[in-house]
């Protein structure tokens, strides 16, 4: 879905919540539900074998003993242990995947099923030790470079935070010379300069960050956690470098990146590898611990009151520490707020995902009420004077289903929007339609927090009673386009953007695209107050060189 940390409301709120739980409470059943696994035995260690086998059932997969017409997926050490075990002629009317067990050890370790066409194994005996390629494993699902229809509500939370992200070296740092809505010019260099460089993510030092976001996961399994979060923290440092590490000086000066570190990338620099990962990887002991720690119950507890609106994940692992092992203790906990205590009432509701077509309904009701709110004149030729009403989202990047709705609602006149949204709620109310308040916070009035009223709720189809989660977002005109693209998505789409910006010397986020400040030692300042005055969509995405893409085509 679109963006769901968006700036927190600050006035008004009817109901504190953990800021990390805002989001999409749809999921889409187990991580490999609907797909039947016949697992080659040769070359694994029978315990190994045995723990895929638990985590396979628990996330909803199926394990055949014997290979069969019904089997979608096999996964083997190599291509000659798959022979000894399926004879060709078996294998080759098989229309299903053929993967390594890296695979699976990647999607269990990522909580998402990876690529499958970097591990796909060779059905010949010559050439199966080849080794895939590696899954970036660093970046973690908040980033996540999947669309939010098997996005989870962590996932969802911090889109609108600022991210660690690299910046390309290739993308101008010249600033457009636009002028603000009070009429001011930003040009920050040149404005002869080309600024309208296409998107070119670095790679540059890959090599360092990869085995660090390795020994992030191991760590965390091992429960080290502040082990686990120096790695973390040193990795976006590492990944903005507009340069290749070759020699340790060259990062001595980096925060973050203390002795012990220098060391490490110092050793992989000069071997291309780390003697620490090695030793977790060979090691059978720690491999053990690793998987068992990583899917034990606390960790599975854990997270799934983490996916309950309104609990993230510190409050979570505080729940599990008072002794709650399951949904039903917590409806005995008495530190839960109003938020929490309906997201937590609704969780098999929430969960469930949306229909494109009832989708579509709900909109058509949406506008209508809106209209009914606040009427305008409309005529054949256009529809200026009417209040918008736009679901954005996955239902607007034309996705089958949705885990929730995102509505972004303005109005032509860049004035009436101002108190619309607390009479529109009450409109809804009366018809039924809005069912239960999480977040409910105004500022078009006041004129603060850049004039964006926002409303999270619970909502039922017309004629059931089955909960769905929606957002309203109302913008002033004037910033209408920074609200629709964030809060259409998709999530990697967003980040793209705000990198490009960021290299541009600007912040970008759903109010506005801002001139950003530094300070006298070099280091990022506060944002200019007034944004660029940028009135559509396409505006945006010229002005920061991104290619213009169209709704649909937004699902990166």
């Amino acid at each position: 879905m679109a963006p769901k940390r968006a700036t927190t409301p600050k006035k008004r709120l009817t109901s504190a919540v953990d800021q990390e739980s805002v989001g999409d409470g749809g999921g889409g059943g187990g991580l490999f539900h609907g797909l039947i696994f016949f697992l080659v035995d040769i070359g694994v260690q029978p315990r190994r074998l045995q723990i895929w086998k638990q985590k396979l059932v628990q996330m909803e997969g199926t394990v055949e003993d014997q290979f069969s017409k019904r089997v979608t997926h096999i996964l083997a050490m190599s291509s000659k242990a798959l022979l000894e075990k399926v004879c060709k002629e078996s294998l080759m009317p098989f229309k299903g995947s053929v993967l390594l067990y890296q695979w699976l050890e990647e999607s269990l370790k990522l909580g998402e099923k990876v690529s499958e066409e970097l591990y796909s194994l060779k059905t010949e005996a010559e050439g199966d030790n080849e080794s895939p390629k590696s899954i970036d494993r660093v970046r973690n699902k908040s980033e996540g470079s999947q669309s939010d229809d098997n996005e989870s509500p962590r996932d969802k939370k911090a889109r609108h935070s600022p991210e660690h992200a690299s910046v390309s070296p290739a993308v101008s740092n010249e600033s457009h010379g636009v002028k603000t809505r009070d009429g001011t010019n930003n040009s920050g260099g040149d404005s002869n300069k080309d600024v309208s460089l296409p998107y070119a993510p670095p790679d540059l030092n890959r090599n360092i960050t990869e085995i660090f976001g390795k020994l992030i996961n191991i760590y965390r399994a091992l429960g080290e956690d502040r082990r686990s979060f120096s790695y973390y923290k040193a990795i976006p440092v590492i990944e903005k470098l507009p340069f290749k590490i070759e020699s340790v000086d060259q990062v001595k000066h980096l925060p973050t990146i203390g002795k012990s570190m220098q060391d490490h990338i110092h050793e992989i620099v000069t071997t291309g590898k780390l003697s620490k990962l090695e030793h977790f990887e060979t090691d059978e002991k720690v491999f053990y611990r690793f998987l068992e720690e990583l899917f034990t119950v606390t960790v599975r507890t854990i997270n799934l009151f983490g996916e309950v609106w309104g609990i993230g994940p510190a409050t979570a692992l505080k729940l599990y520490e008072k002794g709650h092992r399951t949904l039903n203790d917590l409806k005995n906990e008495d530190s839960l707020t109003h938020s929490q205590r309906v997201g937590l009432e609704y969780f098999e509701d929430i969960k469930k995902r949306i229909p494109r077509k009832e989708v579509q309904d709900m909109e058509h009701l949406l506008q209508k009420a809106g209209e009914e709110v606040l009427p305008g004149v409309r005529d054949n030729c256009s529809d200026a004077s009417q209040v918008s009403v736009v679901c954005g989202g996955s239902f607007r990047r034309g996705k089958a289903t949705c885990g929730d709705m995102d509505i972004v609602i303005t109005h032509p006149d860049g004035t009436s929007h101002k108190g619309f949204l607390a009479k529109y709620v009450k409109h809804l109310k009366d018809l039924n339609f809005l069912r239960e308040d999480l977040i409910f916070s105004t500022h078009s009035l006041e004129g603060t927090d850049s004039g964006v009223d926002t409303y999270f709720g619970l909502c039922t189809y017309p004629g059931r009673e089955t909960r769905h989660r929606i957002d309203l977002k109302v913008y002033p005109r004037d910033i209408y386009a920074f609200g629709l693209i964030a809060w259409t998505g998709n999530d990697v789409l967003n980040r793209r953007l705000r990198i490009i910006a960021e290299s541009k010397g600007y912040r970008l986020d759903d109010t506005g695209l801002f001139l950003a400040t530094h300070g006298s030692d070099g280091k990022k300042g506060a944002r200019a107050t007034k944004s660029l005055s940028l009135n559509t969509e396409k505006e945006v995405f010229d002005f920061l060189g991104f290619p213009w893409l169209e709704p649909h085509e937004r699902n990166l």
